[in-house]
């Protein structure tokens, strides 16, 4: 599993930089093009476009990671007990969101049937919002393949949220049996 998430992690990487640029290039053309005088009819619908993709697929790649927005500081304080009923609840609740999200972007394409963009008439609608269901699969996915090596760090009490707890230090840089991990200085920049 851990080698499907670094390949995913790698496309999504990809994907989600390619969109960056795509949306930094529309954006510099269309300025360069108003300073001119001219202004192109596309860019305010390509543009929110592209930042609904990078929204989506940025999602998908930070769940892949365990980037998002988490409490990783309540679950920690809790007993393993109630730590592994809350993680199974939030796993449930999320990825039943996003089964309800692909399900209903799924019905909007349907819904959308031969339209097209406003500006670019030859677009259908259909492909700039398939990143409604596409992307909330791609973060189920990310969600189950970085499963099991969260709830390993989460059952050891290690945070996925911050990178120097997860290594077992506590916010003063102490470790857990009191040591320091920077030399006996504390926290002392």
């Amino acid at each position: 599993m851990r080698a499907i998430g670094r390949n995913l992690g790698e496309i999504l990487s990809w994907v989600v930089i390619s969109l960056m640029v795509g949306l930094t290039v529309v954006v510099v053309v269309a300025v360069i093009y108003r300073k001119m005088g001219a202004s192109l009819s596309w860019y305010d619908e390509i543009a929110s476009i592209l930042l609904a993709w990078i929204t989506y697929y940025g999602a998908a790649l930070a769940a892949l990671k365990r980037s998002h927005i988490g409490f990783d500081d309540v679950l920690r304080l809790l007993p393993v007990g109630a730590r592994k009923v809350a993680v199974v609840i939030a796993e449930i609740l999320v990825i039943f969101f996003f089964c309800l999200l692909a399900w209903a972007g799924w019905k909007v394409l349907q819904v959308l049937g031969g339209m097209s963009l406003i500006s670019l008439t030859w677009m259908p609608v259909r492909v700039t919002q398939s990143v409604i269901p596409i992307g909330a699969v791609l973060f189920i996915i990310a969600e189950l393949l970085s499963l099991p090596d969260y709830w390993r760090d989460v059952m050891a009490g290690r945070s996925t949220e911050h990178a120097a707890m997860a290594h077992g230090a506590t916010p003063d840089g102490a470790t857990p049996n009191g040591a320091s991990q920077n030399g006996g200085e504390g926290n002392r920049p």
